[in-house]
């Protein structure tokens, strides 16, 4: 996370919560994770950051480059409009991002929220990164930051509505471990750009102040993401399925503190890569959700934590 708690958190609410997306020309942000902080900025976005204009078709199993269909932006964060393998049109349908955006604030570790009462709303982008429709949530369905750093708003519209009013179509999460060596594009949709890498490998543990994550990704140098950033969809290019979510970076290369996540391997041994950002897997989450995408933290197959 950048920034999630300290002066960030008390000042800014959640760091920017209730502010409009910044302009793409703007400075990148700072603040929670990924998320934006627009009470200060950094540094205007890296040219490793593949702007949208390069980004060619849409998100489909032949795509060899990813676009901004299907992202929203958030109030503070990115995140995306996510569908099961199993899916249907009929289902209503999900945004997910990170458990360190909600806009109640960042759940304790431990803490796991679920069916909370929301009306929140998000900006549905197409593929160039304009706004086509103003989405609103029924409720927050999962949130949490324990082991993971993920939440699934449930909408009040169907994939099906989407489709036929807009003409977008879901993200799809795959079921399966991603591979190390994996092209993959991170599409914000804060920030209307996609950053584009490779999966470096996995950290077994990642700790981050209070906080710590399981088997997260790691990517090589080229996805410098920002502020802003939080909850980006993260999409394997070969397949256009997301494979995780986007969270964090360390930004001073201190070891293990807030904004400065450390690895730990399975002996207990620690490194600290500066300049080095994560994600959190998504292939476990397909099996927490059953028939009319309804959450089952009971079912077979579901590791998510508990309430």
């Amino acid at each position: 996370m950048r920034k999630p708690l300290a002066a960030a958190f008390c000042a800014l609410a959640i760091a920017g919560a209730g502010a409009a997306p910044a302009t793409a020309a703007e400075a990148a942000p700072t603040g929670v994770g990924k998320v934006a902080d627009t009470g200060s900025a950094t540094s205007a976005v890296p040219d490793v950051v593949t702007s949208v204009e390069q980004a060619l078709s849409g998100l489909n199993p032949s795509a060899k480059a990813v676009n901004l269909a299907g992202t929203v932006a958030l109030s503070n964060c990115s995140g995306s409009v996510v569908r099961m393998p199993d899916s249907e049109a009929d289902d209503p349908a999900l945004v997910m991002t990170n458990g360190h955006c909600l806009d109640s604030g960042f759940p304790a570790p431990g803490e796991v929220l679920v069916d909370k009462a929301s009306s929140r709303t998000f900006s549905l982008l197409n593929a160039s990164g304009s706004r086509v429709a103003t989405l609103r949530a029924a409720k927050l369905a999962y949130g949490t930051m324990t082991d993971t750093d993920v939440a699934f708003y449930q909408l009040t519209t169907t994939y099906g509505q989407i489709k036929s009013s807009y003409g977008i179509n879901p993200l799809t999460l795959n079921d399966t471990h991603p591979v190390a060596g994996t092209a993959i594009s991170i599409p914000s949709g804060y920030w209307k750009r996609v950053y584009s890498c490779d999966i470096d490998g996995f950290a077994h543990t990642l700790k981050e102040g209070d906080w710590t994550w399981k088997d997260s990704v790691r990517y090589t140098s080229a996805c410098n993401t920002i502020g802003g950033t939080s909850g980006s969809p993260v999409v394997d290019e070969a397949t256009g399925k997301v494979v995780a979510v986007n969270n964090t970076g360390n930004e001073d290369g201190e070891r293990c503190t807030v904004n400065n996540p450390c690895e730990v391997d399975k002996s207990g041994n620690v490194t600290v890569r500066k300049g080095i950002n994560y994600a959190q897997q998504t292939y476990q989450i397909p099996s927490c959700f059953g028939i009319d995408n309804k959450l089952d933290l009971s079912a077979s197959g579901c590791t998510l934590p508990k309430p």
